[in-house]
């Protein structure tokens, strides 16, 4: 593939994944982001099955998006800048890796999202959250190991719902049509 090519994809992929993790951001609601997140934005993370120019188009998109997040509390939105790029990275350089077992491939984004997104999640709800109730006896803010593996469950769960939902059906939408052609596949 030649390097213009590779770029544009990379360019094209950021702005689908960008443009439509803002969408979801500003029309999603408490859906868009915290414990329980349906992204529809990474149904895209099935465009590394096809170019590894989806790894850093994805990984630029989530950047951007996350810059542009109407409800960010900077300077700790920082961490969803920068961790929640970082396990937007790593999921498309697993998809792109196990591109050839789907089932695999795509399962990647769900559990990289899901531990690395519930890693720092209690730092933004205190942040954006100046009481929050206790639930079932635990605080939602301060991390403990079951919170963690709450947050955890739940982010994947979204993840699942979005990437196998939406994903997996765009994915062999594409294999189907010359857009697969023009992806590399």
């Amino acid at each position: 593939m030649s390097k213009t090519r590779y770029v544009a994809q990379a360019g094209v992929i950021a702005a689908v994944y960008g443009a439509l993790t803002w969408m979801t951001l500003v029309f999603g609601g408490v859906f868009a982001w915290g414990p329980i997140q349906f992204r529809l934005s990474e149904a895209a993370t099935v465009l590394a099955v096809f170019t590894p120019a989806a790894i850093p188009g994805l990984a630029i998109g989530s950047v951007v998006a996350n810059l542009l997040n109407p409800q960010a509390v900077w300077p700790v939105s920082a961490l969803d800048v920068v961790f929640g790029s970082f396990a937007t990275l790593l999921s498309a350089a697993w998809t792109w890796r196990f591109r050839e077992r789907i089932g695999l491939a795509l399962l990647g984004p769900v559990i990289i999202n899901a531990l690395i997104v519930a890693a720092y999640l209690p730092v933004l709800l205190k942040v954006i959250y100046d009481h929050v109730p206790l639930i079932l006896g635990l605080s939602l803010t301060k991390m403990s190991l079951p919170l963690y593996a709450g947050y955890v469950a739940t982010i994947a769960i979204g993840q699942a719902v979005v990437i196998y939902g939406l994903g997996l059906p765009l994915l062999l939408a594409l294999r189907r049509t010359a857009i697969a052609g023009l992806l590399g596949k």
